[in-house]
């Protein structure tokens, strides 16, 4: 059980999304990745750069390398694998696309039968399919294309030998699907011509197939050489040649999806960012995380003392998912569960918070109308259930006193308990502020007015007043403007659901 083995796991071709659900089990189980410049790097496990589990080892092959990068060889691909693997090591070898579709993964598991290394190879979604169905064109067509040829095109058919019969290819119907071929794709068209394809047959380059960032161009077999130079398409790219291609004007809808281009950054905390990322990633946005603040827990002790002592309050008051998260987390650290607040009136300051609540069986008592502190402020004076009433209320240090001050005033007793701080974290910043220089990024979120700060101090001050801000609410905005942010929109209400509209709302 100790003995190492490789798996060859197909990443796909791009959107992390498609990856096999075998390929993600062993992706988190892996002691080592070692991936390519074609795998996205949104599959690595969170954390792993920092914390070195599992060890990450990139192995890139593209050519033209930059910043005195080279090129690994495919020996010292096989070499590592093998090493890793007779440390009884776990191995992940994360190929982009499919492992045996212009992948080279039959050299690597042939290296590993060699070296008596156990292997299995795991299938990926290649490009050759997956490029061109979110370019709205399908390789096969009952109507028009009955069988699709996969060929590379890294092969240069004015060679004087080639393994590929392009005449043949030219005339035997169907669509051709050409991997890599964009540096030969002109001599590659000649060759299809003068074998006997029509020049004026239907063709597209997709650039970048499945990420945020693809790029389509649609022309001619005589034509697309030309104009995927104009529109400076560069690798990767996939190419089809056939009359499937007519199809893309009813079928793109990767490209027409309404943020589709645009790319936009959420600050959220790394624990909270996929629910707003994935609201902006399903509109077509290319979601940049980079998240200004961490949570950082403060001694429990207090909170402890009062979960301890529960019985004694009337009302339990919560402004965030964060103070809830960790209350429960104290709660069940003291032997107790929900049943230990059954006697208690329970408050949210928005349906998300009251989510948050449901999930561990509390249905909240009241919920303002404005998700603000200042709505559940209102609501709390209209009841006659709060006036010498004692109240828990779970918050983050810093948070503004307006409710626990107005809650004193119209007099209930309100104990506070402070159960974590934002903190400031910025991964990524430094490449985000690159973006940024190169006016790449279109608008940044924010969820909260202490992401605010954050984003300015991991950014920079110059890079961050570059960009306008989708605010989730007016306290956040009135933050953004003392910070000298312009604020292009803000969310009606202050949800994530809100804040996604605003959001298609700027485009």
């Amino acid at each position: 059980m100790n003995e190492g083995k490789v798996f060859l796991v197909g990443a796909g071709p791009g959107d992390p999304g498609l990856i096999t659900v075998r390929g993600r089990q062993l992706i988190d189980s892996a002691d080592a990745v070692v991936y390519d410049a074609l795998a996205n790097s949104a599959l690595l496990p969170p954390g792993a750069r920092a914390t070195g589990r599992p060890e990450l080892y990139y192995v890139g092959k593209r050519g033209g390398a930059k910043d005195g990068e080279r090129s690994v060889t495919q020996e010292e691909i096989n070499a590592l694998l093998v090493k890793l693997a007779r440390e009884g090591k776990r191995v992940v070898r994360l190929k982009g696309g499919d492992p045996f579709v212009f992948g080279r993964g039959s050299e690597e598991a042939q290296a590993m039968n060699d070296a008596s290394i156990p292997f299995e190879v795991v299938p990926g979604i290649t490009a050759g399919i997956a490029a061109p169905a979110y370019a709205g064109i399908p390789v096969t067509h009952r109507s028009l294309a009955t069988s699709v040829t996969f060929v590379t095109g890294h092969e240069d058919p004015a060679k004087a030998s080639t393994q590929t019969n392009w005449t043949a290819l030219a005339q035997a119907g169907g669509t051709i699907v050409l991997y890599m071929g964009v540096k030969t794709l002109a001599t590659i068209a000649d060759t299809l011509i003068k074998g006997g394809m029509p020049a004026k047959i239907p063709a597209a380059a997709i650039q970048w197939g499945t990420h945020p960032r693809q790029r389509t161009v649609v022309a001619t077999l005589e034509t697309l050489a030309a104009k995927a130079e104009e529109e400076e398409i560069t690798s990767p790219v996939i190419t089809v040649i056939g009359w499937s291609v007519v199809l893309r004007d009813e079928l793109n809808w990767f490209e027409s999806r309404p943020l589709f281009g645009k790319r936009i950054v959420v600050t959220r905390a790394t624990q909270q960012a996929p629910a707003l990322s994935e609201k902006l990633s399903e509109l077509g946005a290319d979601v940049i995380e980079m998240p200004a603040t961490q949570i950082a827990r403060l001694d429990p002790g207090p909170l402890r003392a009062a979960i301890a002592a529960i019985s004694d309050y009337d009302w339990l008051i919560f402004t965030s998912q964060n103070a809830i998260s960790i209350f429960w987390e104290q709660l069940l650290g003291e032997g107790k569960d929900a049943r230990a607040l059954a006697a208690l009136k329970v408050a949210a300051v928005g349906p998300a918070t009251a989510g948050a609540l449901l999930e561990h069986g509390i249905a909240v008592d009241v919920i303002p109308k404005r998700f603000v502190a200042e709505g559940l402020l209102e609501m709390m004076s209209e009841r006659d259930d709060v006036a010498g009433k004692t109240v828990l209320y779970v918050t983050a240090e810093g948070a503004r006193d307006v409710l626990q001050e107005g809650l004193r005033e119209i007099g209930a007793n309100v104990t506070v308990i402070e159960a974590y701080r934002s903190v400031v974290d910025g991964e990524g910043a430094e490449k985000l502020a690159r973006a940024i220089e190169a006016g790449k990024v279109d608008l940044v979120t924010f969820t909260s007015a202490s992401a605010v700060r954050g984003y300015i101090d991991a950014v920079g001050e110059e890079p961050a007043l570059q960009v306008p801000a989708a605010s989730i609410g007016p306290q956040t905005s009135e933050a953004l403007r003392d910070a000298g942010l312009e604020v292009k929109v803000e969310a009606k209400e202050s949800t994530l659901d809100s804040l996604v509209s605003a959001v298609f709302s700027a485009f």
